[in-house]
């Protein structure tokens, strides 16, 4: 797969097949993923790859806490600005809109967040989730650096004919995941992403985008 059809396919998969990922694929994705760019080869990401009964064991617990309506851990970092101007609020109301409608989930369900939180909390099926996190020392700039590199892991994943969800949401379970990985209280978790096989039989969600002239200007000839 070259790089082009990498980046078209890979999208937020929310339904996962149980197949197992061969923990050697996992290495040699993860292994050429060292070469992501950073800033001053800082370097600044930990992974922790979750496989296996301490998956299963941490699925079971985030989601008893969905389902109890725990509203999750404080923040430690906002998922979005606390107000979104017109554009941008535009691109997330139809992104969620396709996104609910593929989940079978109504908008007006009241119990709409808890069952979203209950899907994200058994990962979509899948059978990986790595969980990123940044010393807590690291500022902006790190943080960029580690969104580039969890592309390059995605992509990567694709070459291999693999699928990906990035999930900001496993946030709101931060102690719950800490208590999984051992993470100290000198790091923050960034996001988990769910990796596998995409389940067939499901419909498939492809959320669309801007086109490049609303955020690309080209300065000279």
């Amino acid at each position: 797969m070259d790089v082009y059809e990498a980046v078209d396919s890979r999208r937020a998969v929310r339904a996962f097949s149980d197949e197992p990922v061969p923990k050697e694929v996992l290495e040699r994705v993860l292994a050429a993923a060292t070469r992501a760019p950073s800033s001053g080869n800082l370097q600044p990401w930990l992974v922790y790859v979750v496989t296996g009964e301490p998956l299963a064991d941490l699925k079971e617990r985030a989601t008893a806490r969905a389902l109890a309506g725990d509203p999750g851990d404080e923040r430690e970092y906002p998922m979005y600005p606390a107000e979104l101007t017109s554009l941008y609020l535009d691109r997330f109301s139809a992104a969620a809109a396709q996104r609910y409608e593929v989940l079978g989930i109504d908008r007006d369900d009241p119990e709409r967040p808890m069952k979203i939180a209950a899907l994200n909390s058994e990962a979509f099926g899948a059978p990986v989730v790595l969980f990123c996190y940044l010393d807590r020392m690291m500022g902006p700039g790190q943080w960029g650096d580690a969104g580039m590199y969890l592309q390059t892991v995605m992509l990567l994943l694709r070459a291999e004919g693999l699928h990906s969800c990035p999930q900001v949401m496993w946030t709101m379970y931060r102690k719950t995941v800490s208590q999984t990985v051992g993470a100290d209280d000198g790091l923050v978790l960034f996001c988990g992403v769910a990796v596998g096989f995409e389940r067939e039989g499901v419909p498939q969600l492809r959320t669309g985008r801007a086109d490049m002239t609303e955020t690309v200007s080209f300065i000279g000839s």
